[in-house]
């Protein structure tokens, strides 16, 4: 009864302290503006069921999909091994789901002992990428110190918690050597243990299984400061996909209708408008919630910078930094917010703190990052954000944009010569 009573305790605490720092994800995300994304349910649902839970955008790149999925299906699947490990922590039975599965369990439990295998094998493949063979997209600038750490740490604690599942179960079979559980694994592994006594193997196995199950429980709460947090969020994240077509920007309510009314000064102003203050995105909370969103989706495999034109040719921009840079800005905005209790007290930065000008002029707007994202980010849409505040409001933007307004300005279009001369041409010899 006493393990029961501290088992529930350490799954009552853990719970909490997820729920918190979920609970500030949320509030962080919901300082964006508001946007409409509620239409088409059936689209949504369809894109979120093929990008989000069936990897359908993995492919483009064979060898970490593959590898990928492993980890993958084994973080679904063997989830249900867990629960049976809360279900006998709490109510302190053992393998409470071998009598009710019956046949099957041992079927189960053989299965996820083999994708066990196979997620140790892909974690070690993914260090090997990051750390031997240093691919270019994981070592890019913006992967220094943290971002790199964060991805060693998420490989070694996944490899770490499978080799306590592995011990648990190789110590239980030893210990039960009557019972078959179908453990193609630890049935191998359990000759390590033949020489132990009783004793020994219940002390290894309780040990395992404690190891195993807080282990668990302390990723849960390192997810929310990780970027693979991304395994929760690319579900809504996907479901909130722009289905509109790429490429289609969207016309700024407030300048349009500031238009309508100098074409039209006898045109009634609509009803519950405000002039606008502001155009384009100068800090977080002028973006949207799906923009923060993202931020927070973000699962920084580069792969957006990789196919970057710009970056590609030598330019200062990273799609993956202008996510990683959007993310760390508004982590700030949160963390000022819970010193000043509940308010955002101006500490003299913004966006651009984080993302420089260059950055953003580099962009071609091609779209290729947001269309190889594997879960539906648009860096670009960011980005062009902060360009129109740039422009708008601070008339800053390259020489070649500037002598392009001007001409548009004065002679209605992007040429020097006066709209009267433009067929002239047609006199040329």
């Amino acid at each position: 009864m006493l393990a029961q009573i501290l088992f529930a305790a350490v799954l009552i605490g853990a719970s909490v302290l997820f729920a918190r720092s979920v609970g500030k994800i949320r509030r962080n995300i919901l300082l964006g503006k508001d946007i409409d994304l509620s239409d088409n349910k059936k689209e949504r649902f369809i894109t979120m069921m093929r990008v989000a839970f069936g990897q359908g955008k993995m492919g483009s790149r064979p060898v970490a999909a593959v590898f990928h999925f492993f980890i993958y299906v084994g973080f679904v699947l063997i989830n249900l091994e867990v629960l049976e490990i809360i279900i006998d922590g709490l109510f302190g039975t053992h393998r409470v789901f071998a009598p009710i599965l019956g046949d099957l369990y041992p079927v189960l439990i053989g299965f996820f002992e083999i994708l066990g295998v196979l997620v140790v094998a892909a974690c070690v493949v993914f260090l090997y990428r990051r750390h031997v063979a240093k691919l270019r997209r994981l070592t890019m600038p913006e992967m220094k110190g943290w971002p790199a750490k964060d991805a060693t740490n998420i490989l070694i604690i996944e490899l770490v918690l499978m080799t306590a599942l592995f011990v648990m179960n190789a110590t239980d079979r030893a210990f039960q050597e009557s019972v078959e559980f179908g453990m193609p694994v630890s049935s191998i592994l359990a000759s390590l243990f033949s020489d132990m006594g009783n004793h020994q193997l219940e002390m290894v196995e309780r040990g395992a299984w404690w190891f195993h199950i807080i282990g668990i429980l302390a990723f849960l709460n390192y997810l929310p400061s990780s970027k693979h947090f991304h395994i929760i969020l690319a579900f809504p994240n996907t479901w909130y996909s722009n289905l509109k077509p790429k490429g289609e920007f969207e016309n700024m309510e407030a300048v349009t209708t500031e238009v309508q009314l100098m074409m039209d000064p006898s045109a009634p102003t609509p009803e519950g408008y405000e002039p606008p203050t502001s155009f384009g995105v100068k800090d977080v909370m002028d973006l949207n919630w799906k923009n923060l969103m993202e931020a927070y989706t973000c699962t920084e495999c580069g792969r957006c910078t990789s196919v970057c034109p710009a970056n590609t040719t030598g330019k200062l921009l990273s799609p993956r930094k202008i996510m990683m840079d959007t993310r760390d800005r508004l982590e700030e905005v949160g963390r000022n917010i819970d010193q000043n209790k509940g308010e955002f007290v101006d500490d003299n930065k913004n966006l651009f703190s984080y993302i420089t000008e260059e950055e953003l002029w580099a962009c071609t707007t091609c779209n290729a990052c947001a269309e190889i994202c594997p879960v539906n980010i648009n860096p670009m849409n960011i980005i062009f954000q902060m360009r129109q505040y740039l422009v708008m409001e601070k008339a800053s933007a390259p020489v070649e944009l500037n002598n392009m307004f001007n001409n548009l300005e004065n002679n209605g279009a992007p040429w020097q010569f006066s709209p009267a001369d433009r067929a002239n041409w047609v006199n040329a010899e």
